[in-house]
């Protein structure tokens, strides 16, 4: 009976201790990720949270530094060629060892269609496998930043994807969904205990994580809470330990209580408008038989007819900073030259409105998401307005996020709002992804269809230069000419507020991307 009796002391002393070690982080963002297929959707908020289960070869610092992931160093035997040497100590969440024939698996996943994420290896031809700890990525030219343009390209278990059908990506744009799209198995911190799909997530420590453990976290609870007052509100009364974004509005009200820190920045990421400049006969428009977006007189109409400090001011609470050109300071490649709008003046948009042919102006369709971006719908309804002043009747339709981008990448639509971060934080995303040619496995995001041949060819030389002054005077040239051509309307980059409560610390990057492994919770 005493030898009973001192075990179950023994238990309780244990249980007490694992209970008071116990720390569970609870936090909410605005939407819930498209899907947990690693490849299904290249949406940042989407990446960023596959990222706490999912990695890539080369990872990102505190700083945005490169930093090694499942690939431990890299190098380039060959002007085409990028070996991967590759993490021995690495397995997924179910214990496979993580080898070569999952990177080869994963990266020509990427390539197949559906995968949304196909842009980011769209130099390489071949991924061969060396031995089981090696890998080389084969371009058919040189291509100097390919290490920076995977850093959001996960790797996934082909052994696992193959036993469960999920060999070929599942995708949020065409609504496929396969076994990946519920379900993880990767190499990163942090696991999936459970999901509720738009409810609620449970992510456990991966007990199989090969890296150095800097948070102290046993529990992780995500919650999706789309309105802003509703999350704010969960922040102030103790439901959850952080939220992001948060309203700039309730900025000085959180970090009045005491208990809780407003931690601010500036985004990478640029918001934008699109216009039709493909289409012979514009969608959705009072305008029959041509399409006025191809004038470039229209598409300067519109420009200045937007007063973006107006809706700084007013719809972003002073917190954004306008944009004048497609890439943000802090990305590689910025150039402050090029970073200066054209007047807001309505009268010009109206003299060249009634020079191109529509001195009443036109009807239009605009597409915007309003669960994607930081006042999305707000932006929007202000640009609408400003349009109705020079005589251009838009006609709006806000969207959940999944049902927009179903339709603007489809490009099905004739004017609509985009946000875009580069993945590899260099402008040659941008150029390459949102405004080339749209052709195979470029121009994914150029949902205007916006066309310059010496664009396409400039930013073909971009990727392969090695030379930083003559790599920076291309990308300039390539901007410029985009920016003369009116080819998309940059609008801002939003500020970035994460509120949390003390005795939580976090990173802020400026890409927006919490990542779990450095929270730590008192």
């Amino acid at each position: 009976m005493l030898r009973r009796l001192f075990a179950l002391v023994a238990l309780f002393l244990l249980t007490s201790v694992a209970m008071a070690d116990a720390k569970t982080f609870r936090y909410a963002y605005r939407i819930d990720p498209a899907s947990l297929d690693p490849h299904a959707l290249a949406e940042t908020f989407t990446l960023s949270w596959l990222g706490q289960v999912y990695e890539p070869l080369v990872g990102r610092g505190k700083k945005l530094e490169l930093v090694p992931a499942l690939a431990e160093k890299w190098e380039q035997p060959a002007p085409n060629v990028w070996r991967f040497h590759l993490r021995s100590s690495a397995k997924f969440a179910n214990g496979e060892p993580f080898t070569a024939d999952d990177v080869v698996f994963s990266l020509e996943r990427v390539k197949v269609e559906g995968s949304d994420m196909a842009y980011t290896v769209s130099s390489v031809t071949e991924v061969k496998k060396i031995d089981d700890l090696t890998v080389d990525l084969v371009m058919s030219k040189p291509n100097p930043i390919l290490p920076v343009q995977i850093t959001s390209t996960y790797i996934m278990s082909k052994a696992w994807a193959t036993a469960n059908g999920a060999e070929k990506p599942a995708s949020v744009k065409t609504k496929v969904e396969n076994f990946a799209s519920n379900n993880v198995n990767g190499t990163g911190p942090f696991k999936i205990g459970s999901r509720q799909v738009g409810v609620k997530t449970v992510l456990v420590p991966n007990d199989n994580w090969w890296g150095k453990k800097e948070h102290n976290l046993t529990e992780v609870v995500f919650t999706p809470i789309q309105s802003d007052t509703t999350r704010v509100a969960a922040l102030l009364s103790g439901e959850v330990d952080m939220i992001y974004p948060i309203p700039q509005q309730d900025a000085a009200r959180i970090n009045g209580t005491g208990k809780h820190t407003v931690l601010q920045g500036s985004e990478l990421r640029t918001i934008f408008l699109n216009m039709d400049q493909s289409r012979d006969e514009l969608l959705e428009s009072s305008v029959k038989g041509k399409n006025p977006f191809k004038d470039k007189r229209v598409r300067q109409a519109i420009y200045q007819a937007i007063d973006m400090v107006a809706i700084r001011d007013r719809v972003m609470g002073g917190t954004s900073r306008i944009a004048g050109t497609m890439i943000a300071p802090g990305i590689n490649g910025y150039d402050e030259k090029l970073d200066a709008r054209l007047p807001f003046d309505p009268e010009a948009s109206k003299k060249l409105l009634a020079e191109a042919g529509y001195p009443q102006g036109f009807e239009f369709g605009m597409d915007c998401p309003n669960d994607r971006y930081v006042n999305d719908e707000r932006i929007c309804q202000a640009v609408v307005g400003m349009l109705a002043r020079v005589g251009l009747k838009v006609n709006l339709l806000g969207q959940t996020r999944t049902k927009y981008f179903e339709k603007v990448l489809a490009r099905n639509s004739s004017f609509s709002l985009l946000g875009w971060q580069p993945l590899s934080y260099d402008a040659h995303s941008t150029l390459q992804d949102v405004i080339d040619t749209p052709k195979d496995k470029v121009g994914t995001y150029n949902v205007g269809s916006f066309s310059n041949k010496k664009i396409d060819e400039l930013t073909d030389q971009i990727e392969v230069e090695t030379d930083p002054a003559k790599r920076q005077a291309l990308i300039g040239e390539a901007l410029g000419i985009h920016k003369a051509e009116i080819g998309h309307i940059p609008l801002h980059q939003a500020g970035l507020a994460w509120g949390v409560r003390k005795g939580v610390n976090v990173v802020l990057r400026s890409d927006d991307s919490l990542e779990l492994k450095w929270v730590t919770v008192d």
